[in-house]
């Protein structure tokens, strides 16, 4: 059974940065494709990003230059790095993992809030 726990969120002034982290156990870590994704009150969850075993990132557009993701297999953990916070990435983040070959996210965290405040 695939478990992810997501932690580093918190309440950051505009402008400030955070570092989400999320550790997969269960399983081998390497072999997911892991996402990043987010929720704001009353609005439908957003994709941020994700990146391959191997390291390879797809991010959308709107995320592009602010927010960079990462992977250190040895540590079964993916990162979600934030620069240059603004009051709309407030919202609940989430992390998800995909196996090879699955078309979606199968498996999700527990979400962690993120509080930017102007």
């Amino acid at each position: 059974q695939v478990q992810l726990v997501e932690s580093g969120g918190g309440l950051v002034q505009a402008g400030g940065s955070l570092r989400l982290s999320c550790a997969l156990s269960g399983r081998t870590f390497s072999i997911y494709l892991m996402g990043w994704f987010r929720q704001a009150p009353g609005k439908e969850k957003e994709f941020l990003g994700l990146i391959s075993g191997g390291g390879v990132t797809n991010y959308a557009d709107s995320m592009k230059g602010r927010f960079t993701i990462s992977r250190d297999n040895a540590k079964n953990t993916v990162y979600l790095q934030m620069n240059s916070l603004k009051p709309e990435d407030t919202a609940v983040y989430y992390c998800a993992a995909r196996r090879p070959g699955a078309a979606e996210f199968a498996y999700w965290g527990q979400g962690t809030q993120v509080t930017v405040s102007s």
